[in-house]
């Protein structure tokens, strides 16, 4: 029996997912898309000061092999035979920035993480050396020059960091997003590990030519970053290296894209027009352009989408980028206690079913799209003695859902197009709650995958797919057919829309708190 149920499955494809607060490995069949299995493990996130946000790169290298080991377990429980998963693709937290040793492999920082804010002074004084008339930053990379993207991190850590300016110095350095950092060691590390990264990552490093695909000299020099610690720039589906060791040593690494450009490949949106929403640590809205680079008047920002192998074109894609979406549920655990899961959020929304005029803007990180307003910080406000736990747990579902509208606004006005419904996934989409209340502040329906794993089934798809795999088509007639879940709005519009504009209010009042540069961020080393 086991060894025909081991004949039937056919190949199969793993998936690396290293997300802000967790790593997960996932294992496909590559003719049906099911998951077969997978482990999960929570990351730490280190806030040394105020407005820093840091992780362990060997904490997350260490995670991955744990996952991979034990869905390697998991399958052997399940009679499945690991000598079946034929490929592994990496997706990544994008933006987030180690430099480490290829001499010993170590790490010369921790991985200043997408959400930290420390580099905003670095922000502010080279945005003074932006021409107004020219935004040569914005046209080249499609991005505003923000907190948010890699090369103000590298550039602080250039700065302040004795290790890693000494590395540099001694050409000991590289540098890398997640992606690259992964799969460097992966590939056997200070044995020939390979340094890469593919199209979607590089162009958020602000550093990337997203007309060209290549790394800019223009931009390099403006940044003051060395580009021979840059890694190669590879499509987004092709064979970069072996696994080296673990239960998969010699499968082939063969995909890699950032987690949101996964996440629109796994939710197939292939075609111009089509969108995703994907409720993470953040929140980001992606439609696919085509060809083209579309720039947005509305705060959204221009981003690869991905290139599916060597000789094939790539494609574009307009982003709205919030940055705290399940972090708030996160921050109501760990920092107020009011939830001991992060499941448990529904139960307490559930209790009231209404925030009771309390709104809740958690602009820990200023704000993203479509403000990008680096002074605002969270506010909970509209709040009376009748206020309770229950109400702010519904005021932090209404905010992520608030939040989306405002990007969906901006992507409705800048493709021309409306949306006429909205297709989501992401870890947060399990809550009911939300779903049916982003339903009624959009005001259009919500469609939801039963399989919400999108993100790992996209670079899944693009390891399955690549030259030399082959185990996985990507034609339109084979992508296998998804059940959906919709959620309809139940609301009435001019409830929707009162909402909608008390929420902007309380965006207003968020702003300008930042005033001065906070002392925390001033001058100071790391030796």
């Amino acid at each position: 029996m086991a060894a025909s149920k081991k004949a039937v499955l056919g190949p199969l494809v793993g998936a690396v997912d290293q997300g802000t607060s967790s790593t997960r490995f996932l294992v496909f069949n590559s003719k049906t898309a099911e998951l077969l299995s997978h482990h999960q493990v929570e990351i730490k996130q280190e806030f040394p000061r105020e407005g820093w946000v840091e992780q362990d790169p060997k904490e997350i290298l260490h995670s991955v092999y744990e996952c991979i080991e034990k869905t390697c377990e998991k399958l052997g429980q399940l009679n499945i035979d690991i000598s079946n998963i034929k490929a592994i693709g990496v997706s990544n937290q994008r933006e987030t920035t180690v430099v480490w040793d290829k001499l010993t492999g170590e790490p010369l920082y921790n991985a200043v993480v997408w959400l930290d804010l420390r580099t905003q002074s670095t922000v502010e004084s080279l945005s003074k050396r932006i021409p107004g008339n020219n935004n040569f930053v914005k046209s080249k990379t499609g991005l505003p020059l923000s907190t948010y993207f890699s090369a103000v991190k590298l550039r602080w850590l250039l700065d302040n960091v004795r290790k890693v300016q000494k590395a540099v110095e001694e050409k000991r350095a590289l540098f890398g997003t997640i992606d690259s950092w992964l799969i460097w060691s992966l590939t056997g590390g200070v044995n020939g590990g390979v340094h890469c990264t593919d199209v979607t990552n590089a162009s958020r490093t602000m550093l990337f030519n997203i007309h060209s695909l290549e790394w800019d000299k223009q931009l390099c020099e403006f940044f003051g970053i060395p580009m021979e610690i840059l890694p190669n720039v590879r499509s987004s589906s092709e064979i970069y290296g072996l696994m080296k060791a673990g239960a998969l040593e010699g499968v082939p690494i063969s995909g890699c894209l950032g987690d949101q450009s996964a996440a629109l490949v796994g939710q197939m949106c292939f075609q111009n027009g089509q969108a995703k929403n994907t409720y993470g640590t953040g929140c980001f809205l992606l439609c696919n352009t085509g060809h083209k680079c579309v720039f947005s008047d509305h705060g959204l920002l221009t981003t690869v989408a991905y290139k599916l192998g060597r000789d094939k074109p790539v494609y574009y894609a307009l982003e709205g980028s919030v940055a705290i979406a399940g972090a708030v549920i996160r921050w109501l655990r760990d920092n107020l206690g009011i939830i001991e899961s992060s499941e448990e959020i529904e139960k307490l929304a559930k209790e009231v079913g209404t925030s009771y005029g309390c709104y809740f803007v958690p602009a820990f990180s200023g704000l993203y799209a479509p403000y990008w307003e680096p002074s605002a910080r969270g506010i909970i406000c509209g709040l009376t003695q009748f206020t309770n736990k229950c109400h702010i747990a519904f005021a932090a579902l209404e905010a992520v859902c608030f939040q989306t509208r405002e990007i969906l606004d901006a992507m409705n006005r800048d493709c021309g197009i409306p949306l006429s419904h909205l297709q989501v996934d992401g870890g947060m989409t399990s809550n009911k709650i939300l779903m049916q209340l982003q339903a009624d502040i959009l005001y259009i329906p919500v469609v939801k995958p039963s399989m919400p794993e999108t993100t790992a089934l996209g670079a899944a798809m693009a390891a399955g797919a690549a030259e030399g795999v082959g185990v996985w088509s990507l034609e339109p007639e084979d992508l296998s057919a998804v059940t959906m879940e919709r959620f309809e709005p139940q609301i009435n519009a001019e409830e929707s829309e009162i909402r909608y504009s008390t929420w902007k209010k309380a965006v207003m009042k968020s702003m300008g708190w930042v005033t001065t540069q906070s002392p925390e961020s001033g001058s100071w080393k790391i030796n």
